[in-house]
């Protein structure tokens, strides 16, 4: 998923609050969170003052900018709670996603990652909010692989979310196309686990 900005329009996309949030999942997601705050403000249309009346720090804007970004990239990448085909499927559907959004223009990785590998603190608040992202899909698989009577879910779940982390980084950088990959791999991990459906 590639942070992007709300419908022009909209009454979020004029608030200075959803400016900032908007400007800043893009910004951070391309340049990363050493982006100056002159920057972010210009590019969102607001002063820093007014950025600094919103938020106590450029940190704390950029933890909100992650939250802010958990349904969308949640639904983009997770099928619905309690619908569609069986555990496998499910976990699979992940992975096809990724590799979906990993050949479209402009993509960067996972948001979340990124923000854990460059901040490299994992007290920053904006590395919590992105921890507490990742151990949702870790939950997800965790749950799904439980269903499928997996013989160690937690263990295939650990090895689906670094397969994902992987492939995602991967993708990001421009080192691999994954066309096919992530799921081929994503399918020998679930084989293996014991699950047949």
């Amino acid at each position: 998923m590639t942070p992007g900005k709300a419908a022009p329009g909209t009454q979020a996309a004029t608030s200075v609050r959803d400016r900032l949030l908007d400007a800043a999942a893009e910004l951070f997601y391309r340049e990363g969170p050493g982006i100056p705050t002159d920057a972010l403000c210009r590019a969102a249309g607001v002063s820093k003052r007014s950025m600094y009346q919103l938020f106590d720090s450029k940190d704390a804007l950029l933890a909100a900018s992650l939250e802010r970004l958990a349904p969308a990239v949640t639904a983009s990448v997770l099928p619905a709670p309690d619908t569609g085909p069986g555990p496998r499927a499910r976990m699979l559907y992940v992975f096809e996603r990724l590799e979906e959004a990993a050949g479209s223009p402009g993509y960067l990785g996972c948001p979340y990652a990124a923000a854990q590998v460059e901040l490299r603190d994992p007290s920053h608040t904006a590395s919590v909010v992105a921890a507490r992202a990742k151990r949702r899909m870790l939950d997800f698989f965790r749950a799904e692989a439980a269903r499928a009577g997996a013989t160690d879910p937690d263990l295939l779940a650990r090895q689906l979310a670094v397969v994902y982390d992987g492939a995602a980084t991967r993708a990001g950088i421009g080192a691999d196309d994954l066309g096919g990959l992530a799921v081929v791999t994503a399918c020998a991990l679930i084989d293996a686990a014991g699950v047949t459906e």
